[in-house]
């Protein structure tokens, strides 16, 4: 099936720099990204009754990008997700980088990837976002150019391959933080969402979200996702992973033999009985249900963005993964390629 591609002006300038739309349309799944963080705007698939619906949680121009603060959307880096108390030994060299969550690091930073604007070209029937990060940005060692390319698949699928390379040794762990709501981006609840997650255990993580290093087992436990749960069911159990995030925020381990392209979620939502399945090639998957989710910016068509509003998928290394050797490493090697994959596809439940 053909893809078109368009592209349009993102709302005024901003900085002296235009955000431009780029759509993708399929007749099936249309898509929409901007070079602000390299950022997911929209994803309309249809529903039970072939009616389009937009499930992605978004903003109506560039400059709303570059001023929000719940990540919406975008490609965080160099490092998504917590390293703990902002530092990191690397071939015996500590860094240290800016905690702008509390006492932490999170996502990047101060200035991470996510509040950037990427240089954006067409390749075909894909869109390709690219960013070069100078050594010692956010205080990371090493020269990087790291890119992102959408495009949509066969399979009603929306693609992201994450590319990177550096001169340095480096931490590196790109994901995309899009908040999904198969409602419709307008629908203020994601807790009636049915998820299946294909991950029997999670990394612990203590108070202030930072992994302890010790990876449990999700039996018996309200963190069971293997097989189908409303996620609202468990939300406010009294069960210490979920109290410490006032919700769901924790990095799961992917059952998986190898490191391909592998399932990894399956989330639907019982009004528009549209299902998206996740397959990724990363290691982990963080499940985040907005739990303190409150940008004071207006979200497309002015709908306001609040708490369980929507639900991410954050395909990802393990957080603060730097710390421990016994996690998959987040080190990218000079010379060597940084890749990682991720797919959502769409689909209506039978």
């Amino acid at each position: 099936m053909a893809v078109t591609v368009t592209q349009a002006n993102f709302g005024a300038p901003y900085e002296g720099k235009q955000a431009i739309l780029y759509t993708l349309d399929n007749g099936t799944i249309k898509a929409a990204f901007t070079n602000w963080g390299a950022s997911i705007v929209s994803i309309w698939a249809p529903d039970k009754n072939g009616n389009p619906v937009d499930v992605a949680l978004g903003f109506s121009s560039g400059a709303d990008y570059a001023n929000q603060h719940s990540s919406i959307g975008v490609v965080p880096g160099r490092c998504a997700n917590r390293i703990r108390a902002g530092k990191f030994t690397l071939n015996g060299q500590q860094y240290t980088l800016y905690c702008n969550n509390g006492a932490n690091h999170l996502h990047g930073g101060k200035n991470g990837f996510g509040k950037r604007f990427w240089e954006a070209e067409v390749v075909g029937e894909s869109i390709r976002f690219t960013l070069f990060s100078p050594h010692m940005d956010e205080g990371y060692p090493g020269n990087l150019t790291v890119s992102v390319t959408y495009s949509l698949t066969e399979d009603n699928g929306v693609s992201m391959v994450y590319d990177g390379i550096t001169d340095q040794d480096t931490v590196l762990n790109l994901t995309n933080h899009c908040y999904f709501n198969l409602s419709g981006h307008q629908v203020p609840s994601i807790l009636d969402h049915i998820l299946t997650l294909n991950a029997s255990r999670f990394t612990e993580a203590d108070e202030g979200l930072i992994t302890t290093g010790v990876i449990t087992p999700t039996q018996g436990t309200p963190m069971d996702f293997t097989t189908p749960h409303v996620i609202g069911e468990r939300i406010h159990d009294n069960y210490t992973a979920i109290r410490n995030a006032n919700g769901y925020d924790q990095n799961y381990v992917i059952d998986r033999q190898n490191g391909n392209l592998c399932f990894a979620a399956k989330l639907v939502s019982p009004a528009t009985g549209i299902v998206m399945d996740t397959y990724t090639t990363a290691p982990g998957i963080q499940l985040y249900t907005s739990n303190s989710l409150k940008d004071e910016l207006p979200g497309k068509d002015g709908v306001a963005y609040g708490q369980y509003h929507g639900v991410c998928l954050e395909t990802q290394c393990f957080p603060n993964a730097i710390e421990y050797p016994h996690f998959p490493s987040p080190v990218l090697k000079a010379g060597e390629r940084y890749r990682h994959e991720t797919e959502y596809r769409f689909s209506v439940e039978k």
